[in-house]
Formats: C-alpha cells, structure tokens, sequence
C-alpha cells in the first residue's frame, strides 16, 4: 500500500497555523486522554494518515510499527473501507439493535465463515472490553457456574469486568471488581514461574499448574477459562506447542468453557484469520475486536458455538447495547474481510513474519546484548530488552513508574526521531505493522529499530 520511503518522514503537510493551534488548544483544555494525566501528556495531533503511515500537523511522518493499538491492519485510509463506510452512511446511518438490516446480517455471516468449529453465531459489541464482559456472562448463563479462571499475564480491557479478569497492574486502580475471577501463571519459557528447561518441559509444568488450580477452586464451580491465544500487551507470549491444546482438553473434561480472547490478535494479526487456527483450536467462545474493520468504525463481538448458543435458543439472553451491530460499523467488517480476501493478507502476514520480521530479530539479537529474547507470529513480534543477558535482569523494572522508565524512553524517542511509531510495553518493544506495509518499508523499519538498540546497549552491564 504505502510507497514512501523513510527518507522522507519530514516532507511538510498542508496544515494552517490556525488549525495546529487550534487542535492542540482545544485538546489541552477540554480531552482527558486514556491512561493519562492531563498536565503531563503532550501528544501528538495526527491530522492523516496513508497505508503504514501516518503524519502530524506540522509536517512529521512516522512509519506505523504498532498499527495504532494494533487494529489498523489493513493500513490507514484504505479506499475500499472508505468508500464502503460512505455508500453504507448514504444508505442507513444507525437502527437499533432489535431489527435486522444488511450490514450488519452480513458481517455476521463472514465472521462465522472464517471462524474455526461450531462457531455459528456472533453477539455484536462496540469493542473488546465489552466481548469479554458479555463473553463472561454467557460461559456463566451457560454452565450455571461462577468462577472465570484468567492468567496473571493478561489484558482483557477497561470496563468493569474485563480490567478485573486481566491479570496486569492496570487492574490495580480499580479493584475490588466484580467477584469470582481467579488467576493463574500461564506459560512464558523466558521467565518461568515454573523453572522450565525448556518450551516443551514449560508446556507440560504450566498445564499441571492449571489442572491443579482446578482441582483447587472446585471444577464444578468454573465457568470458564479465559485467556488470550497469544498474550498481546503483556510481552506477545507466543504459548508452546501443545499448551491450547492441553486446555482445550481440561475444558472439555470439566465442563468448562474455553473463552479466546483474540481482540488483539484475530483477523490474520498472527497469520491465520484466528490466532488459535495455529494449533487447530475451536474453543466455545471467541471475543474479537480490532482487525475485524481495523479500527475504521468502533465494533466487536463474540463469536459463539452452536452448543454455547443453544442455551439462549428459547431463553432470552439478559445482555444488549444500543449501538450493537452498527450499520456503519459493520459495513466496514464487511469490506475489511474482503480486503484481506482479495489481497491475501493473511498469507502475507505469516510470510512477512518468517521471512522478514523473524529473521531480522534474531540477528539483531545476535548484534545487541540489550536483546535478551524475541518471539511472535506473523505480524506480531516482541523484543524483550534487558540490562544483563545472564541474569536477565529488564531493561526497566516491571511496571516502572515515571522516570524509572527512561531508558525504554530513550529508546522509544531515539525511534520516533528516525520516523518510526513504536509501541513499548514494559521492557519489550511490541512490532505490528500494518499488514499491507511495503516489504522495503517494512526492512526500513527494521533498520531503525536496529539503530535505535544501539541506546539500550548503554544500559547493558554483560
């Protein structure tokens, strides 16, 4: 899609004084930004944006490496969801969810034909917090049960219900939250709570930990096990070979109901319109977000099995929205699907991920002793920096306040100076472009990152 190259990330744009101090003014005064204090945040005033890149009111262009939140996976402004959110805006704007109309009985119909499994039917929501939540009270409504079982590692979203079910420090504001929510450690065979040898033996001890948290809590009290197919926000933890398929089993043993949270990672994000496709998973339920209309529209859902489904046949199911299944929204669901049908993005995406991303991290790997791990699928990958490869020590402290975090600052400033946006987590850099980036913008990128590691190896001490 994009063509321009990352010389040119500073050509100017055609904004106004008037405008540039009007957005910011207006911003500074009036928006409380998420996750943010208002007297600290400076952020930037995008005022466009083209395939992988995006640009400021004073003329700075960045190479998208984060997809925004990791939604705009068929680029910025692509023509065809543009002018499929205009026809459907000319056509119907809004009804509410209680009728049925064509948009959004279509999107359904392609989510489910992508879907692995049984699974049939979607619940439309406004985005991935609120799949969850309402992902949640179906697995209750379901088994008559109570208990969800989450990992530490995890994020789920914001609402009430969803940051209670996540496992990172977000959650800790706003606790106590809702009840019936247990955590367990999921597997990470860089950092094993399990002390692991190695991925295979860290599947097997990470799974015995699961069976025996079951046994503890009671399985006739579990719901659901929710978790993401491939941990996004807490470090892109790509599971073990076997590890889905080990709780796949246990569900299926107990009754319980196997909740995938794919809001990050669904609709070709991993290479495979599914990231659980990867193991030859179908769990019971699906939530997803993001990649479904990348982000163009506010939109997401759940994705049900034909047995999870069923009990909401003759009973009414006790959950709705007023903007669930937004024409707008899912006309562009619609188009999106189509695009990644048409341009071959999900093929793409696991490509670019074996043959470019995969491969360029290993060697930088090889260049930088700041480099203590890399891993993902597709287009989403992870750097894991750290101050001493030996001890493994991170590069900044888990949940770093401000100021203990400076050297992943530095860091993140040393990218954004050469023309690259990139989303930083914790100790780890997150990589996951748009996924019609130009292969050469992509190696470019690369190429910066590469450059930029040289700030971390200062903080290196072995």
């Amino acid at each position: 899609m994009a063509q321009t190259s990352v010389e040119s990330v500073r050509e100017p744009a055609t904004t106004t004084q008037d405008d540039v101090s009007a957005a910011r003014r207006d911003d500074r005064r009036h928006v409380l930004h998420s996750w943010s204090s208002y007297a600290n945040l400076q952020p930037v005033v995008v005022t466009g944006g083209q395939g992988a890149w995006f640009h400021d009111e004073e003329g700075r262009r960045w190479l998208d490496f984060s997809s925004q939140l990791v939604n705009v996976n068929v680029g910025h402004q692509h023509p065809k969801l543009v002018a499929a959110i205009q026809a459907q805006a000319a056509k119907l704007c809004t009804i509410a969810p209680y009728h049925a109309n064509e948009a959004t009985s279509e999107a359904a119909c392609l989510i489910a034909e992508v879907a692995p499994g049984d699974l049939n039917r979607v619940f439309f929501t406004n985005g991935g917090a609120e799949a969850v939540e309402n992902a949640i009270r179906m697995a209750r409504l379901h088994t008559g049960r109570h208990k969800v079982l989450t990992a530490y590692r995890s994020y789920h979203g914001a609402t009430a219900g969803a940051l209670t079910a996540s496992g990172d420090p977000r959650r800790w504001a706003s606790e106590p939250g809702i009840s019936g929510i247990v955590r367990f450690w999921g597997p990470y065979p860089y950092r094993s709570a399990f002390h692991s040898a190695d991925a295979a033996q860290e599947c097997e001890r990470a799974l015995a930990h699961l069976r025996d948290t079951i046994m503890a809590e009671g399985a006739q009290n579990i719901a659901a096990i929710l978790l993401e197919s491939v941990v996004g926000a807490n470090g892109i933890l790509v599971p073990p070979d076997g590890y889905l398929q080990g709780v796949r089993r246990l569900c299926d043993a107990h009754g319980i109901v196997m909740i995938a949270d794919e809001v990050m990672v669904g609709f070709g994000r991993c290479g495979e319109w599914f990231a659980v496709d990867h193991w030859g998973i179908v769990p019971d339920l699906i939530t997803f977000a993001k990649g479904v209309n990348s982000g163009y529209v506010p939109l997401g859902g759940v994705i049900i099995s034909d047995a999870v489904a069923a009990s909401f046949a003759t009973r009414a199911y006790p959950g709705g929205l007023t903007y669930a299944g937004h024409p707008l929204a899912c006309a562009a669901a619609v188009a999106c699907i189509g695009i990644y049908r048409e341009e071959n993005l999900i093929d793409r995406a696991r490509r670019l991920g074996t043959d470019v991303i995969g491969p360029a991290l290993e060697a930088m790997k090889a260049r930088h002793p700041s480099v203590g791990d890399v891993r993902g699928l597709g287009a989403f990958w992870a750097i894991e920096l750290v101050r001493n490869r030996a001890t493994r020590e991170p590069l900044v402290p888990f949940n770093a306040s401000a100021g203990a975090d400076a050297a992943m600052t530095e860091f993140a400033t040393a990218c954004k100076r050469r023309g690259l946006w990139p989303f930083v987590a914790g100790n780890r850099l997150h990589i996951a472009p748009p996924l019609v980036i130009d292969e050469q913008d992509l190696r470019d990128g690369l190429t910066i990152i590469d450059e930029a590691l040289a700030v971390a190896d200062r903080h290196c001490s072995g």
